[in-house]
């Protein structure tokens, strides 16, 4: 397994979340024609309110956990330690799941939209903890030199 630093490992943690938050929204925003007016904008509305939430009181947190573990490594460490290993079985579990729900017919897209939303934008958001702790690092390492 190709080895990297733990830099590139923070950063590839935030790209990937960036990625899979925005690939959640679009998938949201693909199914919006099938919605009246007022639920469409009951979906986006419940999505951004269920983003925010998720991304300050869960993700958020998880993503400064996530840095803290990448951080306590000494040396280059597998590309895919970005991740617990247990965290593996999550994401598999999770993405099943979401396969599962956008293709069974009775789960109206009236409560996919804003759930679709909601943990796409938590992603994304979540993900710029990523991007600041690398600025931030990188503003640090300017200033002591």
């Amino acid at each position: 397994m190709p080895k990297v630093s733990k830099n590139v490992l923070i950063f590839i943690s935030g790209l990937l979340w960036s990625g899979v938050g925005l690939f959640l929204i679009r998938l949201a925003f693909r199914w919006i024609e099938k919605l009246s007016q007022p639920e469409l904008l009951l979906a986006i509305i419940g999505g951004l309110i269920l983003g925010s939430v998720i991304a300050y009181f869960g993700f958020s947190g998880l993503a400064n956990k996530n840095i803290e573990r990448i951080n306590m490594y000494q040396n280059r460490v597998c590309i895919w330690a970005f991740q617990k290993w247990s965290s593996y079985v999550l994401i598999a579990f999770m993405m099943s799941l979401g396969i599962f729900m956008r293709n069974a017919a009775f789960i109206p897209k009236l409560v996919l939209i804003p759930m679709y939303i909601g943990i796409g934008l938590a992603l994304f958001l979540a993900s710029f903890r990523y991007y600041i702790f690398l600025f931030l690092k990188k503003e640090r390492q300017d200033v002591a030199s």
